[in-house]
């Protein structure tokens, strides 16, 4: 530290660019500076905030260019951004926007949904919050206009394709139709789209008592939905932001945490709000660093800037200026709104990105547990993929396994799985029903040729935990991490380990092993009540006041009928279940009902 902040004494007191570098000389952060003396001596400032700090530490070695002046080292600083995409640098990732409906400009138009806006003449409808309905809306148009489904330039064909013939499209393609008559067709799109939607409606009802008419109700209620769906993007159409200046503006804000980014950018065009898009980095300096970067790196990939762009934190100004002016060969206004609707407008365009910032908060909790967990299981890379076992059985019948998948600490619920297992021949074996579950898995992800996870976690302990790495090594997938978590004082179990881990309560290692062990849990919690709504003894047990699911399981893997529960002493069945007295009363007179 002592031996930078020596060298930073030696340094220009001139405008220039700033290259800090870490022990393997990558650079991993670039500034532009009026002073570079100044400005990277405040780094080394004892009161320097925590991003900041992480930076400094990882600094080794700073080398600068000193530039004519603070307009060029920002042109200058913007270019070794891009060709260095230092890590403690903005660098643009994007992320969700709303999707809108796109109408191409070609003789033929298409229409569909994006979630990109491309400068090529097309027009553009939206945004829409629900991607899910607006997908049932384009399909409810598609169904009325018949418009081309075929995606690129329209080419000549001798013979419509199968669209044509099921009467979902007009056929442009064999020339069915003819360009304007095609274009009146794009036209009632887009007066639909513009906000005309009582016609769509009359015309969806209408269809709707049709089918229902003729019986058709699978057709009427493809049109009820289709309906719902319309009636849900109309709200959304009526709730859009509406400015009755045509002005052309972008609104820019942000939100932060720690040295996480989300820039919001609000798209305004002929009065309506046709875009919404973020984008997610990491910095360490100032948020008025960090919101000029993104201004510059932003407008320097666009081809058109709006005529004002409104932004949410007061900056520097003239550098602004004179990149439009020079660079862009545009002059628009740079406004910082203090009242009325822009301010408005600005502020949720942050809260749109505070959201987001919330989402990677989250998942960089996720990370940290990751990390955390490769350490203590002597992993050799982060666990981004677990899988979770929970073996289930009542009583000897319908035994069954549940198996959970995790993605970088989130579930994947599509990977979701039950077992009815076959193998148990009515025995309460906990073992062998581990090894079934696990050969079936692992035996279909090789025979298939799919990904094997990088972590398989057992609900159990050490016995559980051989039996499954017995079978993994019978497969040839004896390198594949395994370990099981026992609910008795939350230990965990390695195979070839004696003794179990045993972390304290909170550990984000922990928290992972918990997190996948309890969702493995409350699937095949989930699993045997389906199954126990199946089985009479269950039912007829859960039906007396007193008895819910625990004490009915304990009661059947106790006795397992009805009628040997009938037979039991009264102590017996309060040792057994924890019942009481006039529960038990309740239940033995239920029981001899049943016999007689």
């Amino acid at each position: 530290m002592e031996r930078l902040k020596a060298a930073v004494s030696e340094f220009p007191e001139s405008s220039g660019v700033y290259l800090m570098k870490d022990k393997t000389g990558k650079i991993i952060y670039v500034g532009k500076a009026v002073n570079l003396k100044k400005r990277v001596s405040s780094y080394f400032l004892k009161n320097r905030d925590p991003k900041t700090t992480v930076l400094v530490s990882k600094i080794d070695d700073i080398e600068t260019i000193i530039t004519e002046s603070e307009y060029e080292a920002l042109l200058l600083e913007n270019i070794l951004i891009k060709k260095w995409t230092p890590r403690y640098n903005i660098r643009l990732k994007d992320g969700k926007s709303y999707p809108v409906v796109r109408i191409t400009k070609e003789d033929y138009p298409r229409v569909f949904k994006t979630r990109r806006i491309i400068r090529d003449g097309s027009k553009y409808f939206g945004p829409f919050p629900s991607a899910g309905l607006l997908s049932i809306y384009i399909e409810t148009i598609d169904k009325i206009f018949k418009l081309r489904k075929c995606r690129g330039p329209l080419k000549k064909r001798d013979n419509p394709c199968l669209y044509y013939h099921i009467g979902r499209c007009t056929a442009p393609c064999v020339g069915m139709i003819s360009v304007e008559d095609y274009g009146k067709i794009v036209e009632q799109v887009e007066d639909l789209l513009s906000g005309d939607n009582e016609s769509l409606l009359k015309w969806l009802k209408d269809r709707m008592t049709e089918a229902s008419s003729a019986l058709e109700y699978e057709r009427a209620a493809e049109f009820r939905d289709a309906y719902a769906a319309a009636e849900g993007l109309i709200e959304e159409f009526n709730q859009k932001i509406i400015d009755f200046n045509d002005q052309q503006r972008d609104y820019i804000s942000f939100s932060s945490f720690e040295n996480l980014y989300t820039f919001a950018v609000f798209q305004m065009r002929e009065g309506r709000l046709i875009g919404r898009d973020l984008y997610r980095t990491e910095f360490v300096s100032t948020d008025e660093e960090a919101l000029e970067q993104f201004i510059i790196q932003y407008y320097s990939e666009l081809d058109d800037v709006p005529g004002e762009i409104y932004f949410s934190r007061l900056i520097s100004l003239k550098l602004l200026k004179n990149f439009f002016r020079k660079e862009k060969k545009a002059q628009p206004q740079l406004i910082f709104p203090e009242k009325g609707q822009n301010l408005s407008i600005l502020k949720m365009a942050e809260e749109n990105a505070w959201q987001d910032i919330t989402k990677r908060k989250r998942h960089v909790k996720n990370e940290e547990g990751l990390e955390a967990l490769k350490d203590v299981l002597g992993l050799a890379r982060i666990p981004r993929r677990i899988e979770g076992f929970d073996i289930a059985q009542l009583s000897g019948k319908y035994p069954a396994a549940s198996l959970v998948s995790f993605k970088d600490g989130v579930p994947d619920r599509n990977n979701y799985r039950h077992f009815h297992l076959k193998t148990l021949d009515g025995r309460i074996d906990d073992f062998a029903a581990v090894r079934e579950a696990v050969s079936r898995r692992y035996s279909r992800l090789l025979n298939e040729n799919l990904t094997m996870p990088d972590l398989i976690l057992i609900d159990g302990g050490a016995g559980q935990v051989s039996a499954a790495r017995g079978v993994l090594t019978a497969l040839g997938l004896e390198y594949i991490p395994l370990a099981g978590l026992a609910k008795r004082n939350e230990e965990i179990y390695l195979n070839g380990r004696n003794k179990p881990i045993n972390l304290p309560e909170g550990d984000p290692a922990l928290r992972v092993l918990q997190y996948v062990r309890d969702e493995t849990h409350r699937f095949a919690t989930g699993f045997n009540k389906k199954m126990r709504q199946k089985d009479s003894r269950f039912s007829v047990l859960e039906g007396i006041p007193g008895i819910g699911p625990s004490k009915s399981r304990k009661l059947i893997q106790a006795f397992g009928s009805l009628e040997e529960i009938g037979k039991q002493s009264e102590e017996k069945l309060k040792e057994t279940a924890g019942l009481r007295s006039e529960t038990i009363k309740a239940l033995l007179e239920e029981i001899h009902k049943i016999k007689s």
